[in-house]
Protein backbone atom coordinates (compact mmCIF):
# COMPACT_ATOMS: atom_id res chain seq x y z
CA UNK A 1 0.00 0.00 0.00
CA UNK A 2 1.15 3.64 -0.35
CA UNK A 3 2.31 5.82 2.53
CA UNK A 4 -1.15 8.01 1.17
CA UNK A 5 -3.37 5.07 1.31
CA UNK A 6 -2.22 3.57 4.96
CA UNK A 7 -2.78 7.72 5.78
CA UNK A 8 -6.34 7.18 5.47
CA UNK A 9 -6.93 4.20 7.04
CA UNK A 10 -5.41 5.90 9.69
CA UNK A 11 -7.78 8.91 9.58
CA UNK A 12 -10.47 6.52 8.75
CA UNK A 13 -9.74 4.93 12.54
CA UNK A 14 -9.85 8.58 13.97
CA UNK A 15 -12.85 9.57 12.57
CA UNK A 16 -14.49 6.26 13.93
CA UNK A 17 -13.48 7.44 17.44
CA UNK A 18 -14.03 11.18 16.58
CA UNK A 19 -17.73 10.30 15.42
CA UNK A 20 -18.32 8.09 18.71
CA UNK A 21 -17.26 10.97 20.80
CA UNK A 22 -19.57 13.25 18.96
CA UNK A 23 -22.37 10.84 19.68
CA UNK A 24 -21.89 10.97 23.19
CA UNK A 25 -21.88 14.74 22.78
CA UNK A 26 -25.14 14.70 21.54
CA UNK A 27 -26.53 12.23 23.52
CA UNK A 28 -25.13 14.33 26.99
CA UNK A 29 -27.10 17.65 25.38
CA UNK A 30 -30.52 15.43 24.50
CA UNK A 31 -31.32 12.62 26.46
CA UNK A 32 -28.60 11.66 28.99
CA UNK A 33 -29.81 11.46 32.32
CA UNK A 34 -27.85 13.75 35.25
CA UNK A 35 -26.39 11.70 37.27
CA UNK A 36 -24.39 9.80 34.35
CA UNK A 37 -22.12 12.77 33.74
CA UNK A 38 -19.17 12.29 35.32
CA UNK A 39 -18.57 9.12 33.53
CA UNK A 40 -19.95 10.93 30.17
CA UNK A 41 -16.91 13.15 30.85
CA UNK A 42 -14.67 10.27 31.66
CA UNK A 43 -15.48 9.00 28.19
CA UNK A 44 -15.25 12.29 26.25
CA UNK A 45 -11.41 12.70 27.53
CA UNK A 46 -10.63 8.56 26.79
CA UNK A 47 -12.12 8.92 23.20
CA UNK A 48 -10.20 12.57 22.37
CA UNK A 49 -7.33 11.39 24.23
CA UNK A 50 -7.07 8.41 21.97
CA UNK A 51 -7.66 10.19 18.52
CA UNK A 52 -5.20 12.84 19.56
CA UNK A 53 -2.49 9.69 20.32
CA UNK A 54 -3.35 8.18 16.51
CA UNK A 55 -3.18 11.41 15.41
CA UNK A 56 0.29 12.74 16.81
CA UNK A 57 1.83 8.77 16.29
CA UNK A 58 5.48 9.05 14.75
CA UNK A 59 4.33 6.33 12.04
CA UNK A 60 1.99 9.29 10.77
CA UNK A 61 4.55 12.00 10.23
CA UNK A 62 6.59 9.28 8.97
CA UNK A 63 3.75 8.09 6.33
CA UNK A 64 3.07 12.28 5.71
CA UNK A 65 6.80 12.31 5.00
CA UNK A 66 6.66 9.84 2.75
CA UNK A 67 3.22 10.59 0.91
CA UNK A 68 4.36 13.78 0.64
CA UNK A 69 7.25 12.38 -2.18
CA UNK A 70 4.54 10.44 -3.87
CA UNK A 71 2.72 11.50 -6.86
CA UNK A 72 -0.69 12.23 -5.95
CA UNK A 73 -4.05 13.53 -7.48
CA UNK A 74 -5.14 17.08 -6.89
CA UNK A 75 -7.56 16.52 -4.29
CA UNK A 76 -4.87 13.76 -2.39
CA UNK A 77 -2.02 16.57 -2.48
CA UNK A 78 -4.53 18.71 -1.02
CA UNK A 79 -5.10 15.79 2.02
CA UNK A 80 -1.88 15.80 2.48
CA UNK A 81 -1.42 19.54 2.95
CA UNK A 82 -4.29 19.68 5.35
CA UNK A 83 -3.05 16.34 7.17
CA UNK A 84 0.41 18.22 7.47
CA UNK A 85 -1.26 21.49 8.76
CA UNK A 86 -2.95 19.70 11.70
CA UNK A 87 -0.35 17.52 12.51
CA UNK A 88 2.00 20.22 13.54
CA UNK A 89 -0.28 21.88 15.70
CA UNK A 90 -1.82 18.22 17.17
CA UNK A 91 2.02 17.70 18.34
CA UNK A 92 2.11 20.64 20.24
CA UNK A 93 -0.92 19.31 22.55
CA UNK A 94 -0.08 16.43 24.95
CA UNK A 95 -2.70 13.34 25.00
CA UNK A 96 -3.21 14.34 28.99
CA UNK A 97 -3.97 18.18 28.44
CA UNK A 98 -6.50 16.81 25.52
CA UNK A 99 -8.46 14.51 27.63
CA UNK A 100 -7.98 17.08 30.52
CA UNK A 101 -9.59 19.21 28.57
CA UNK A 102 -12.57 17.39 26.87
CA UNK A 103 -13.35 16.33 30.36
CA UNK A 104 -13.31 19.83 31.76
CA UNK A 105 -15.75 21.15 28.42
CA UNK A 106 -18.08 18.01 29.86
CA UNK A 107 -18.86 18.79 33.27
CA UNK A 108 -18.41 22.88 31.94
CA UNK A 109 -21.78 22.05 29.34
CA UNK A 110 -23.52 20.41 32.40
CA UNK A 111 -22.92 23.22 34.97
CA UNK A 112 -24.01 26.18 32.43
CA UNK A 113 -27.32 24.56 31.93
CA UNK A 114 -28.03 24.58 35.37
CA UNK A 115 -26.45 28.25 35.77
CA UNK A 116 -28.29 29.26 32.70
CA UNK A 117 -31.94 28.02 33.93
CA UNK A 118 -31.14 29.60 37.65
CA UNK A 119 -29.03 32.72 36.23
CA UNK A 120 -26.68 31.86 38.60
CA UNK A 121 -23.32 32.36 36.96
CA UNK A 122 -21.34 31.73 40.04
CA UNK A 123 -22.62 28.03 39.67
CA UNK A 124 -20.80 28.17 36.38
CA UNK A 125 -17.77 30.69 36.82
CA UNK A 126 -15.21 28.01 38.13
CA UNK A 127 -15.70 25.90 35.01
CA UNK A 128 -15.36 28.48 32.54
CA UNK A 129 -12.23 29.79 34.84
CA UNK A 130 -10.85 26.21 34.28
CA UNK A 131 -11.72 25.88 30.76
CA UNK A 132 -10.00 29.35 30.02
CA UNK A 133 -6.79 28.22 32.00
CA UNK A 134 -6.39 25.14 29.74
CA UNK A 135 -7.36 27.45 26.43
CA UNK A 136 -4.29 29.55 27.23
CA UNK A 137 -2.27 25.98 27.55
CA UNK A 138 -3.48 25.31 24.41
CA UNK A 139 -2.67 28.43 23.17
CA UNK A 140 0.75 29.05 24.45
CA UNK A 141 1.70 25.15 23.00
CA UNK A 142 0.45 26.26 19.43
CA UNK A 143 2.16 29.54 19.54
CA UNK A 144 1.39 32.51 18.31
CA UNK A 145 2.03 35.55 16.55
CA UNK A 146 0.90 38.66 18.83
CA UNK A 147 -1.69 37.45 21.34
CA UNK A 148 -3.16 34.08 22.42
CA UNK A 149 -6.17 34.50 20.63
CA UNK A 150 -4.49 34.32 16.97
CA UNK A 151 -3.90 30.58 18.26
CA UNK A 152 -7.69 30.12 18.97
CA UNK A 153 -8.56 31.76 15.49
CA UNK A 154 -6.38 29.42 13.76
CA UNK A 155 -8.38 26.68 14.96
CA UNK A 156 -11.80 27.63 13.16
CA UNK A 157 -10.95 30.08 10.75
CA UNK A 158 -7.40 29.04 9.29
CA UNK A 159 -5.03 31.82 8.78
CA UNK A 160 -6.78 34.53 10.93
CA UNK A 161 -5.11 36.70 13.65
CA UNK A 162 -7.16 38.97 15.81
CA UNK A 163 -5.46 41.80 14.46
CA UNK A 164 -7.33 41.33 11.13
CA UNK A 165 -10.63 40.35 12.99
CA UNK A 166 -10.31 43.58 15.28
CA UNK A 167 -9.47 45.83 12.13
CA UNK A 168 -12.51 44.41 10.19
CA UNK A 169 -14.73 44.71 13.14
CA UNK A 170 -13.15 48.40 13.95
CA UNK A 171 -14.54 49.37 10.24
CA UNK A 172 -17.93 47.55 10.71
CA UNK A 173 -18.40 48.80 14.09
CA UNK A 174 -19.53 52.63 12.62
CA UNK A 175 -21.42 51.48 9.95
CA UNK A 176 -23.56 48.58 11.66
CA UNK A 177 -24.46 50.57 14.70
CA UNK A 178 -25.72 53.91 12.78
CA UNK A 179 -27.70 50.92 10.38
CA UNK A 180 -28.96 49.40 13.33
CA UNK A 181 -30.31 52.61 15.09
CA UNK A 182 -31.81 54.02 12.13
CA UNK A 183 -33.69 50.32 11.56
CA UNK A 184 -34.84 49.87 15.32
CA UNK A 185 -36.29 53.63 14.57
CA UNK A 186 -37.95 53.09 11.57
CA UNK A 187 -39.07 50.01 13.13
CA UNK A 188 -41.06 51.68 15.89
CA UNK A 189 -44.66 51.84 14.70
CA UNK A 190 -44.39 47.64 14.62
CA UNK A 191 -45.75 45.82 17.37
CA UNK A 192 -43.40 44.26 19.54
CA UNK A 193 -45.38 40.90 20.07
CA UNK A 194 -47.15 41.04 16.73
CA UNK A 195 -46.31 37.47 15.93
CA UNK A 196 -46.88 36.07 19.47
CA UNK A 197 -50.28 33.84 19.13
CA UNK A 198 -51.07 30.17 20.24
CA UNK A 199 -48.54 27.41 18.70
CA UNK A 200 -48.52 24.25 20.14
CA UNK A 201 -44.99 23.06 19.94
CA UNK A 202 -45.84 19.47 17.92
CA UNK A 203 -47.45 21.59 15.19
CA UNK A 204 -44.07 23.45 15.27
CA UNK A 205 -42.06 20.16 14.64
CA UNK A 206 -44.25 19.58 12.00
CA UNK A 207 -43.72 22.71 9.97
CA UNK A 208 -40.45 23.29 10.92
CA UNK A 209 -39.83 19.91 9.22
CA UNK A 210 -42.01 20.59 6.03
CA UNK A 211 -39.75 23.54 5.53
CA UNK A 212 -36.49 21.46 6.27
CA UNK A 213 -37.51 19.51 3.45
CA UNK A 214 -38.43 21.95 0.88
CA UNK A 215 -34.51 23.39 1.28
CA UNK A 216 -33.34 20.00 0.81
CA UNK A 217 -32.43 18.38 3.88
CA UNK A 218 -32.33 14.82 4.10
CA UNK A 219 -34.01 12.99 6.38
CA UNK A 220 -33.15 9.80 5.87
CA UNK A 221 -29.74 10.55 7.03
CA UNK A 222 -30.87 13.00 9.56
CA UNK A 223 -32.84 14.25 12.27
CA UNK A 224 -34.62 17.35 14.45
CA UNK A 225 -34.45 17.23 18.32
CA UNK A 226 -34.98 19.50 21.32
CA UNK A 227 -32.30 21.40 23.50
CA UNK A 228 -31.46 23.97 25.26
CA UNK A 229 -29.05 25.60 22.96
CA UNK A 230 -29.81 25.00 19.21
CA UNK A 231 -26.64 23.19 17.44
CA UNK A 232 -25.52 20.91 14.35
CA UNK A 233 -23.91 17.89 15.13
CA UNK A 234 -22.54 15.30 12.85
CA UNK A 235 -22.19 11.82 13.89
CA UNK A 236 -21.31 9.86 10.43
CA UNK A 237 -21.47 10.56 6.85
CA UNK A 238 -24.91 10.04 6.73
CA UNK A 239 -26.08 10.91 10.48
CA UNK A 240 -26.68 14.93 10.39
CA UNK A 241 -28.62 15.60 13.89
CA UNK A 242 -30.72 19.05 14.59
CA UNK A 243 -31.28 20.87 17.42
CA UNK A 244 -33.68 23.96 18.39
CA UNK A 245 -35.69 25.02 21.35
CA UNK A 246 -39.78 25.89 21.41
CA UNK A 247 -41.49 29.20 22.57
CA UNK A 248 -45.36 28.33 22.44
CA UNK A 249 -45.65 31.65 21.72
CA UNK A 250 -43.74 32.13 18.58
CA UNK A 251 -42.76 30.01 15.96
CA UNK A 252 -40.66 31.85 14.29
CA UNK A 253 -38.26 31.23 17.16
CA UNK A 254 -37.77 27.64 16.71
CA UNK A 255 -38.33 27.57 12.71
CA UNK A 256 -35.50 29.99 12.22
CA UNK A 257 -33.45 27.91 14.25
CA UNK A 258 -34.05 25.14 12.16
CA UNK A 259 -33.45 26.98 8.66
CA UNK A 260 -30.23 28.02 10.35
CA UNK A 261 -29.52 24.84 11.69
CA UNK A 262 -30.49 23.25 8.27
CA UNK A 263 -27.80 25.40 6.87
CA UNK A 264 -25.43 23.94 8.52
CA UNK A 265 -26.96 20.31 7.89
CA UNK A 266 -27.57 21.02 4.24
CA UNK A 267 -23.27 21.35 3.92
CA UNK A 268 -22.34 18.39 5.85
CA UNK A 269 -24.68 16.48 3.95
CA UNK A 270 -23.02 17.80 0.46
CA UNK A 271 -19.55 17.04 1.57
CA UNK A 272 -18.15 13.95 -0.25
CA UNK A 273 -19.73 10.79 2.07
CA UNK A 274 -16.81 8.79 0.45
CA UNK A 275 -14.29 10.69 1.72
CA UNK A 276 -15.32 11.04 5.09
CA UNK A 277 -12.67 10.99 7.48
CA UNK A 278 -10.53 12.91 5.43
CA UNK A 279 -10.10 16.93 4.46
CA UNK A 280 -11.38 16.46 1.79
CA UNK A 281 -14.85 15.40 3.12
CA UNK A 282 -14.77 18.03 6.44
CA UNK A 283 -15.65 21.43 5.83
CA UNK A 284 -13.00 24.02 5.97
CA UNK A 285 -13.66 27.02 8.42
CA UNK A 286 -16.31 27.92 10.52
CA UNK A 287 -16.61 31.30 8.21
CA UNK A 288 -17.31 29.22 5.78
CA UNK A 289 -19.63 26.71 7.81
CA UNK A 290 -21.75 29.72 9.47
CA UNK A 291 -22.14 31.20 5.95
CA UNK A 292 -24.31 28.41 4.88
CA UNK A 293 -26.53 28.68 8.09
CA UNK A 294 -26.60 32.26 7.77
CA UNK A 295 -28.06 32.24 4.12
CA UNK A 296 -30.59 29.92 4.74
CA UNK A 297 -31.73 31.38 7.84
CA UNK A 298 -31.71 34.61 6.54
CA UNK A 299 -31.37 35.53 2.94
CA UNK A 300 -33.91 32.54 2.21
CA UNK A 301 -35.82 32.45 4.95
CA UNK A 302 -36.76 35.71 5.84
CA UNK A 303 -37.15 36.62 1.91
CA UNK A 304 -40.77 37.26 0.25
CA UNK A 305 -40.71 34.72 -1.72
CA UNK A 306 -39.93 32.48 0.77
CA UNK A 307 -42.85 33.66 3.05
CA UNK A 308 -45.35 34.20 0.07
CA UNK A 309 -45.28 30.66 -0.56
CA UNK A 310 -44.84 29.33 3.19
CA UNK A 311 -47.02 31.99 5.58
CA UNK A 312 -50.72 30.35 3.72
CA UNK A 313 -49.03 26.79 4.77
CA UNK A 314 -48.16 28.29 8.19
CA UNK A 315 -51.78 29.50 8.48
CA UNK A 316 -53.43 25.96 8.03
CA UNK A 317 -51.44 24.37 10.58
CA UNK A 318 -51.84 27.29 13.39
CA UNK A 319 -55.34 28.94 13.28
CA UNK A 320 -53.96 31.29 15.59
CA UNK A 321 -51.96 33.27 12.67
CA UNK A 322 -53.71 35.76 10.65
CA UNK A 323 -51.70 37.95 9.97
CA UNK A 324 -51.63 39.46 6.08
CA UNK A 325 -48.23 38.63 4.22
CA UNK A 326 -47.35 42.60 4.54
CA UNK A 327 -48.07 42.41 8.37
CA UNK A 328 -46.09 39.18 8.78
CA UNK A 329 -43.34 40.77 6.97
CA UNK A 330 -43.17 44.04 8.95
CA UNK A 331 -43.11 42.03 12.05
CA UNK A 332 -40.15 39.54 10.77
CA UNK A 333 -37.99 42.34 9.69
CA UNK A 334 -38.65 44.37 12.93
CA UNK A 335 -35.15 45.62 14.32
CA UNK A 336 -34.87 45.84 17.96
CA UNK A 337 -32.04 46.48 20.30
CA UNK A 338 -32.54 42.67 22.53
CA UNK A 339 -30.63 40.53 24.84
CA UNK A 340 -30.29 37.04 22.97
CA UNK A 341 -27.95 36.59 20.26
CA UNK A 342 -29.78 33.67 18.45
CA UNK A 343 -33.32 35.55 18.92
CA UNK A 344 -31.58 39.18 17.48
CA UNK A 345 -32.73 40.55 13.92
CA UNK A 346 -29.95 40.72 10.88
CA UNK A 347 -29.64 44.34 11.81
CA UNK A 348 -28.39 44.03 15.12
CA UNK A 349 -27.01 40.85 15.27
CA UNK A 350 -23.43 41.57 14.40
CA UNK A 351 -23.50 43.77 17.42
CA UNK A 352 -23.61 40.72 19.12
CA UNK A 353 -20.39 39.15 18.09
CA UNK A 354 -18.40 42.03 18.83
CA UNK A 355 -19.32 41.77 22.08
CA UNK A 356 -18.21 38.76 22.28
CA UNK A 357 -15.24 38.88 20.70
CA UNK A 358 -14.17 41.88 22.59
CA UNK A 359 -14.51 39.55 25.96
CA UNK A 360 -13.11 37.18 24.89
CA UNK A 361 -9.89 38.61 23.81
CA UNK A 362 -9.48 40.24 27.00
CA UNK A 363 -10.34 37.22 28.92
CA UNK A 364 -7.31 35.63 27.33
CA UNK A 365 -5.24 38.24 27.55
CA UNK A 366 -5.68 38.17 31.18
CA UNK A 367 -7.03 41.86 31.10
CA UNK A 368 -10.78 40.31 32.40
CA UNK A 369 -10.92 38.24 35.44
CA UNK A 370 -13.91 35.56 34.97
CA UNK A 371 -15.75 36.47 38.22
CA UNK A 372 -15.57 40.10 36.79
CA UNK A 373 -17.51 38.90 33.45
CA UNK A 374 -20.77 39.75 33.88
CA UNK A 375 -20.31 43.27 35.37
CA UNK A 376 -17.88 43.59 31.85
CA UNK A 377 -20.49 41.95 29.85
CA UNK A 378 -22.97 44.58 30.84
CA UNK A 379 -21.45 47.40 30.98
CA UNK A 380 -20.28 46.63 26.92
CA UNK A 381 -23.58 45.86 26.27
CA UNK A 382 -25.08 49.09 27.44
CA UNK A 383 -22.03 50.31 25.58
CA UNK A 384 -22.94 48.82 22.03
CA UNK A 385 -26.94 48.69 22.38
CA UNK A 386 -27.92 51.39 25.16
CA UNK A 387 -29.63 48.26 27.33
CA UNK A 388 -28.32 46.37 30.50
CA UNK A 389 -29.00 42.96 30.43
CA UNK A 390 -31.86 42.55 33.47
CA UNK A 391 -29.95 38.99 34.48
CA UNK A 392 -26.94 36.83 33.91
CA UNK A 393 -29.57 34.26 31.15
CA UNK A 394 -29.93 37.03 29.34
CA UNK A 395 -26.34 38.33 29.89
CA UNK A 396 -23.09 36.32 29.93
CA UNK A 397 -24.54 33.03 30.36
CA UNK A 398 -26.27 32.82 26.81
CA UNK A 399 -24.67 30.75 24.75
CA UNK A 400 -22.92 27.46 24.51
CA UNK A 401 -20.18 28.54 23.20
CA UNK A 402 -17.46 28.91 26.14
CA UNK A 403 -19.00 25.83 28.23
CA UNK A 404 -17.67 23.70 25.17
CA UNK A 405 -14.12 25.90 25.52
CA UNK A 406 -15.24 27.33 21.96
CA UNK A 407 -13.55 30.19 22.61
CA UNK A 408 -12.37 32.04 18.81
CA UNK A 409 -15.71 30.94 17.66
CA UNK A 410 -17.32 33.82 17.41
CA UNK A 411 -16.38 36.21 15.10
CA UNK A 412 -16.69 33.45 12.66
CA UNK A 413 -20.56 34.03 12.73
CA UNK A 414 -19.66 38.01 11.50
CA UNK A 415 -17.45 36.29 8.82
CA UNK A 416 -20.48 33.87 7.67
CA UNK A 417 -22.62 36.89 7.37
CA UNK A 418 -20.00 38.26 5.17
CA UNK A 419 -19.76 35.36 3.35
CA UNK A 420 -23.27 34.01 2.87
CA UNK A 421 -24.22 37.77 1.35
CA UNK A 422 -21.62 37.42 -1.01
CA UNK A 423 -22.31 34.21 -2.20
CA UNK A 424 -25.92 34.33 -2.04
CA UNK A 425 -25.39 37.61 -4.88
CA UNK A 426 -23.00 35.59 -6.86
CA UNK A 427 -25.61 32.69 -7.22
CA UNK A 428 -28.46 35.50 -7.92
CA UNK A 429 -26.20 36.37 -11.11
CA UNK A 430 -27.19 33.24 -12.54
CA UNK A 431 -30.85 33.71 -14.42
CA UNK A 432 -32.13 29.81 -13.62
CA UNK A 433 -31.00 30.23 -9.75
CA UNK A 434 -32.78 33.75 -9.43
CA UNK A 435 -36.29 32.48 -11.03
CA UNK A 436 -36.41 29.48 -8.79
CA UNK A 437 -35.64 31.89 -5.23
CA UNK A 438 -38.23 34.01 -6.39
CA UNK A 439 -40.60 31.16 -6.54
CA UNK A 440 -39.61 29.64 -3.51
CA UNK A 441 -37.83 26.99 -5.45
CA UNK A 442 -34.32 26.23 -3.85
CA UNK A 443 -33.19 23.34 -5.61
CA UNK A 444 -31.23 24.95 -7.91
CA UNK A 445 -29.89 27.67 -5.36
CA UNK A 446 -28.94 24.22 -3.26
CA UNK A 447 -27.27 22.64 -6.60
CA UNK A 448 -25.13 26.09 -6.80
CA UNK A 449 -23.64 25.76 -3.03
CA UNK A 450 -22.68 21.88 -3.55
CA UNK A 451 -20.97 22.70 -6.67
CA UNK A 452 -18.77 25.78 -5.62
CA UNK A 453 -18.78 24.92 -1.96
CA UNK A 454 -19.80 21.49 -0.26
CA UNK A 455 -18.03 19.59 -2.73
CA UNK A 456 -14.75 20.99 -2.24
CA UNK A 457 -14.10 19.79 1.51
CA UNK A 458 -11.26 21.55 2.86
CA UNK A 459 -8.86 20.79 -0.20
CA UNK A 460 -8.59 24.53 -0.71
CA UNK A 461 -8.51 27.48 2.34
CA UNK A 462 -11.64 29.72 2.99
CA UNK A 463 -10.15 32.62 1.20
CA UNK A 464 -9.49 30.68 -2.11
CA UNK A 465 -13.48 29.11 -2.19
CA UNK A 466 -15.02 32.30 -1.54
CA UNK A 467 -12.80 33.77 -4.15
CA UNK A 468 -13.41 30.64 -6.54
CA UNK A 469 -16.78 31.24 -6.35
CA UNK A 470 -17.66 35.24 -6.28
CA UNK A 471 -14.51 36.17 -8.09
CA UNK A 472 -13.05 37.73 -5.57
CA UNK A 473 -12.18 37.95 -1.67
CA UNK A 474 -14.66 38.01 0.94
CA UNK A 475 -15.77 41.49 0.66
CA UNK A 476 -18.15 43.42 3.59
CA UNK A 477 -20.22 45.65 1.36
CA UNK A 478 -22.21 42.98 -0.08
CA UNK A 479 -23.47 42.20 3.30
CA UNK A 480 -24.10 45.88 4.33
CA UNK A 481 -25.86 46.14 0.91
CA UNK A 482 -28.13 43.39 2.21
CA UNK A 483 -28.90 45.18 5.16
CA UNK A 484 -29.41 48.34 4.12
CA UNK A 485 -31.94 47.12 1.34
CA UNK A 486 -34.00 45.13 4.01
CA UNK A 487 -33.99 47.49 6.23
CA UNK A 488 -33.42 50.99 5.11
CA UNK A 489 -34.71 50.50 1.42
Amino acid sequence: MSAYSLLCTLANEIALLESTAATLGWDQETYMPPKALEHRAQQMGYLGGKGHALFTLRKFRLLLDKAEGEELQPVQAANVREWRRLNNRSIRLSKRLVEEFSIASSRAKAAWVEARKNSDFAQFAPHLDKLVQLTRKKAEKWSYTTEPYDALLDEFEPGAQAVQISTLFDSLRPQLSALAKEAVVRSAGVPAHALEGDYPVHLQQQLNREVAESIGFDFEGGRIDTTTHPFCTKLGPHDQRLTTRYDPKDFTSSLFGILHEAGHGLYEQGLPPADYGLPSGTFVSLGIHESQSRLWENHVGRSRPFWERWLPRAKEIFPALTLSLEDFLRALHRAEFSFIRVEADEATYDLHILLRFLLERRMLNRELKIKDLPQAWNEQFEDLFGLTPPDNARGCLQDIHWSMGALGYFPTYTLGNLNAAQLYHAAQQVPAIAEACAAAEYVPLLGWLRHHIHSKGATLTSGELITAATGSPTDASWHLAHLRSRFLG
